[in-house]
């Protein structure tokens, strides 16, 4: 049995849903109200924002049962609602679509300072071409203890002072893309835990503070491994040219066939202006002594 729907163009579309969604963009698709359209079919796609409270209408014309429709210039992070039916304004489809929002800053970490903590991280627009300075960032706070999440502030610059910290508390930071009309299409938040008051320690930045503490250890050690060795080769030196005077004050020692014995500089005496002075050793049976 074969069975062929009767055309009628007060049918709404079928199978309205999203294929692909992303920052400023998403591609829907849906079927024809009746297979096998045998002429062109014209729909018109609303697409309201639920955010800034703004509509707009594009008009699509196929023939085909499926059709596929890209929507263009949305905002990241936002909510729409788009209403699909054929140009006579018949029986409509609908559904919910939201944006991907903007990426989370990359590299935040902490710098601890005397009274206070600096936080810092890269630049959004280094990877968002949508994203722009002037939109700035937010800052929120979490304190575990209290179990309360608080506002700092924004900023338009890449770091943020935060002051009046609680000894024995652990603090959340997030920092995101800063959001718009009543805190909505906000970015993704970067995060990053600081639990250095209260233990003495700085383990709150794993990314940053523990880079700090093997620095701080290995760079000492290297200078006292190079000093050691700087003075190891010193005293192997000095050894060395030792050795070697001595060896040749020992290879230059000559034996006196007139004094019947050897003579042995002994290597400490060298340089001293009698050096050239023989030895006298006692004298022998057969050298005639002669009293003046």
């Amino acid at each position: 049995v074969v069975v062929k729907m009767i055309p009628d163009n007060r049918l709404p579309p079928r199978h309205l849903h999203a294929v692909r969604t992303g920052k400023t963009f998403a591609i829907i698709k849906w079927e024809s109200p009746y297979d096998s359209p045998d002429q062109d079919m014209l729909y018109a796609v609303a697409v309201k924002d639920l955010v800034r409270k703004t509509d707009k209408i594009y008009k699509v014309k196929s023939r085909n049962s499926t059709v596929e429709y890209t929507i263009k210039k949305l905002e990241p992070g936002g909510k729409y609602h788009v209403i699909v039916q054929l140009g006579n304004m018949s029986k409509e489809s609908s559904m919910k679509i939201n944006t991907v929002p903007l990426s989370a800053p990359d590299a935040l970490k902490i710098i601890t300072e005397n009274d206070h903590i600096l936080l810092f991280w890269k630049s959004l627009a280094l990877k968002e071409s949508n994203f722009n300075e002037s939109r700035g960032y937010e800052i929120h706070m979490f304190d575990s203890l209290m179990n309360i999440t608080a506002y700092l502030g924004n900023t338009t610059e890449n770091f943020f002072k935060v002051s009046n910290l609680k000894m024995g508390h652990n603090y959340s930071f997030s920092v995101q893309a800063r959001c718009l009309y009543g805190g909505q299409m906000c970015g993704e938040p970067a995060t990053l835990l600081y639990d250095e008051l209260g233990t003495g320690k700085d383990p709150s930045a794993a990314k940053s503070g523990q880079a700090t503490d093997v620095a701080a250890i290995v760079v000492p050690v290297l200078f006292l491994l190079l000093v050691t060795l700087g003075v190891g080769f010193v005293v192997l030196y000095m050894r060395h040219r030792r050795l070697q005077s001595s060896f040749t004050a020992f290879a230059n020692s000559h034996y006196s066939s007139r004094l019947g014995s050897a003579i042995f500089s002994s290597g400490d005496d060298l340089g001293d202006e009698d050096d050239e002075a023989p030895m006298i050793t006692g004298f022998s049976d057969d050298v005639p002594m002669v009293i003046a």
